[in-house]
């Protein structure tokens, strides 16, 4: 099966490096090209890509209104974003994954981690770098701002209490071969165990639960010294 990408950037010398990467993959092509986040919505709604390639900055309306339309659009429910920026702060990481991205990766990557993170991000799984993680983690220990907490620790009540554990694991940043290491369960117990998890939370992927067990309290955890 094709991966089918949309690319939004306001380089057009960026989005034609892209362009050039993605369609020399025999998995991948790029479906349509955007300079700024309106045109990403009409050109998502058009012609349903896959993945949508999401910069944060562009002028106009900006990656993150772009985001948030594709997520609350449910014409759309089969299209994942994946935010690429320069710009991998607290703030952008945690507005990105409450708008809706499945993942968050910055410029600075490698060929290899970007085309792995699209068909990461296609297969329905959600993707973090280590510093997106890290920035996510910051943003939930610090006082929240008015109304970001948004999830009551009761929208946790349906989950058995193996779905919390293995979803405050996922949470944390652990993969499934991780959780399944540590809980000494097999690797598709531990997916069956998401997957239900993020039915019974109405998480659209394993991105919002990550939101999810931060904004009901699941995970809490300590900083670490300087």
């Amino acid at each position: 099966m094709t991966i089918r990408v949309l690319l939004a950037d306001d380089q057009a010398l960026l989005r034609g490096t892209f362009k050039l990467l993605i369609d020399s993959c025999t998995d991948m092509e790029v479906v349509g090209e955007a300079a700024d986040g309106q045109e990403a919505v009409d050109l998502t709604r058009a012609r349903h890509p896959d993945v949508v390639l999401m910069d944060i900055r562009m002028p106009g309306t900006d990656g993150l209104a772009a985001t948030a339309a594709i997520c609350d659009d449910p014409e759309l429910s089969g299209t994942r974003v994946l935010v690429l920026t320069m710009f991998e702060t607290e703030e952008y990481v945690a507005k990105a994954l409450r708008v809706g991205a499945s993942g968050f990766l910055g410029k600075y990557v490698t060929t290899d981690v970007l085309l792995s993170g699209i068909r990461t991000i296609a297969s329905g799984e959600a993707l973090l770098s280590p510093g997106a993680t890290r920035a996510l983690i910051t943003r939930f220990l610090t006082a929240p701002a008015p109304g970001a907490l948004l999830a009551p620790p009761e929208r946790l009540n349906d989950l058995t209490p193996r779905e919390r554990e293995v979803t405050a694991l996922a949470a944390e940043g652990n993969s499934n071969d991780e959780i399944a290491q540590k809980l000494f369960l097999s690797v598709l117990t531990v997916r069956s165990h998401i997957q239900r998890a993020l039915t019974k939370l109405g998480a659209r992927d394993r991105a919002q639960l990550v939101v999810i067990a931060y904004q009901t309290g699941l995970v809490r955890p300590t900083p670490r010294a300087m």
